[in-house]
């Protein structure tokens, strides 16, 4: 539908009244914004009530207050729902509730405990939902769902019934600030990869969590999906097809080689890895960590059942930036099954045991290792081609 002075109607009497944060490069002082990132908050007009679902980023308060200005009397909003307690979507909850001084936040039980404590809402503008909640706003029905860990502790989804509209905040969501509003204007396909990019940093830890959410939604009629970040799916089976796959840990027959190296001793290994598994009709999707950011290894950790790292000793110890991807592989609980590790070293080694201690506690099987006392040599290498048949035999698997 055609935009409205900045703001666009989703559905009759929906309209999205969030902001877009095009210029924002950096999110939780981790991850990379490349595409910016939006924060969708959607305002519903029923018959005899309304009700706001999430808000915005600090900064872009008075924003939204303008935008729904545009449709209603920010005043008279009846209903502020609370899908999730982070700053992105809640933080100018204060704001919203400071002008609409008789609205009530509707908010799951950790949710009410969250807004307390975060932003100091009094207990007594609080109602506490749960899945047996209908919300009447006039022709339109709202009900919630549990989704505990998508992906903090209090988070619920909200859904619209006449309009088959599913808010789930962040889960489906995607960090991109970019003109289209719908995935299928941007393509789907561009669009399913931000948002793998998106599962990747956010949602991949808590995938038995998204699968228990995904069996909740087949109760639902879904005919549109609006998360609070990103696209809006007008197909709702384009993106729950990636998410039942990313959740499921559907593995594609494929190898991520993640590598760094200093004077070319590890490359030089890394390189006749990839030149092997090649050979042998592998795909092999490979990264110098020193130019590529780790958002990108991230997303492919996603659907890659093994992985390859490379990377010389420092100190005793796994180069930093080869370190920092093996933590990030543990902390991201990737669903990586195998994994080998090639390195090198000079006067002392120290990376292999530094990689076995990150990596203890994951369920990934060390399928080798190859540790070069300076540039390998034709026993080094033949271990190295060794491995690379090892790794077929796992892909087989898949």
């Amino acid at each position: 539908m055609a935009a409205l002075q900045g703001t666009i109607a989703i559905a009759p009497g929906v309209f999205w009244v969030g902001a877009k944060h095009d210029n924002r490069r950096l999110f939780d002082a981790l991850i990379p914004l490349p595409h910016g990132t939006s924060y969708n908050a959607y305002l519903i007009k029923g018959q005899n009530k309304t009700a706001l679902i999430d808000t915005v980023n600090p900064g872009f308060e008075q924003q939204l207050l303008d935008k729904i200005s545009q449709h209603v009397n920010p005043e008279e909003i009846d209903y502020v729902i609370m899908n999730h307690a982070e700053p992105d979507h809640a933080k100018a909850i204060p704001n919203v509730l400071a002008v609409a001084m008789n609205a009530k936040l509707l908010t799951g039980a950790k949710g009410k405990e969250a807004a307390m404590m975060y932003f100091d809402v009094s207990p007594d503008r609080i109602t506490v939902v749960d899945e047996t909640t209908k919300i009447d706003l006039g022709g339109k029905t709202l009900s919630f769902i549990d989704a505990p860990w998508l992906h903090w502790p209090e988070t619920i989804f909200t859904y619209l019934h006449e309009d088959g509209i599913l808010f789930p905040c962040d889960f489906f969501g995607s960090h991109a600030a970019v003109g289209e509003f719908y995935a299928d204007e941007y393509g789907n396909e561009r669009a399913v990869d931000l948002a793998k990019l998106y599962f990747a940093e956010i949602m991949m830890p808590f995938r038995k969590n998204g699968l228990n959410a995904m069996e909740k939604l087949k109760k639902f009629d879904l005919k549109m999906i609006a998360p609070s970040h990103g696209f809006i799916w007008r197909d709702p089976k384009v993106i729950m097809d990636e998410y039942a796959k990313w959740d499921g840990e559907k593995m594609a027959k494929r190898v991520l080689i993640a590598y760094v190296s200093m004077w070319g001793s590890t490359e030089k290994m890394v390189r006749l890895m990839q030149q092997d598994l090649v050979k042998q009709g592998a795909n092999v999707m490979i990264y110098d960590l020193a130019s590529t950011g780790v958002a990108e290894v991230a997303k492919e950790l996603v659907d890659t059942p093994i992985l390859v790292l490379g990377a010389p000793t420092v100190l005793n110890g796994m180069h930093p930036v080869g370190a920092y991807a093996a933590i990030l592989v543990k902390a991201l609980r990737a669903p990586t099954k195998y994994a080998v590790f090639l390195t090198s070293h000079g006067w002392a080694g120290g990376a292999v045991k530094q990689i076995q201690e990150i990596l203890s506690g994951t369920k990934i099987e060390i399928l080798g290792v190859v540790d070069s006392k300076g540039p390998p040599r034709e026993a080094e290498l033949s271990q190295v081609t060794d491995l690379a048949d090892k790794i077929m035999e796992k892909l087989r698997e898949f």
